[in-house]
């Protein structure tokens, strides 16, 4: 399953978004926000971590104005690769190399058609595993951290 999540400042792409996702036949779930109001980007990613948490073949989109601060509060989350993309072949390495599970977008940034295009590669791109899985394992934390 995809899920989408934005502040206010990403409320108009993901609303382009998601028509384009419903033009494709692609199901999806919009966890909000839903206005141009303010609120807080950081309610909405650990809104949109824990839906992908709970499968993790889900995939899911967070947006707010610069990108920067959804993504901040997604990786807070274990399990959670999210990856702020400018362009396609940044997806397209995301999801081949890192096996990034959320997509992030600038919401105040990024044009609808490219946002679109970024989108496509991204859930049209398996992840390569071989060895890059070893480097992805080694994204999470242990409790003892140490040679740093």
């Amino acid at each position: 399953m995809l899920f989408l999540a934005s502040d206010h400042a990403g409320f108009q792409l993901k609303e382009s978004l998601k028509k384009n996702l419903a033009k494709h036949g692609i199901e999806f779930e919009d966890l909000g926000c839903d206005s141009a109001k303010s609120c807080d980007y950081s309610d909405f990613g650990h809104k949109l971590a824990a839906k992908v948490l709970e499968n993790l073949e889900n995939r899911g989109i967070g947006i707010c104005g610069s990108g920067h601060g959804i993504a901040m509060a997604l990786n807070r989350h274990p399990k959670i690769r999210a990856v702020r993309c400018v362009s396609i072949m940044d997806a397209e390495l995301a999801r081949k190399h890192n096996d990034a599970n959320i997509l992030v977008l600038a919401g105040r940034m990024t044009e609808p058609n490219l946002a679109g295009e970024i989108l496509a590669k991204f859930l049209a791109t398996e992840f390569e595993g071989g060895r890059h899985e070893e480097r992805v394992k080694k994204i999470e934390i242990s409790k003892k951290i140490s040679n740093f």
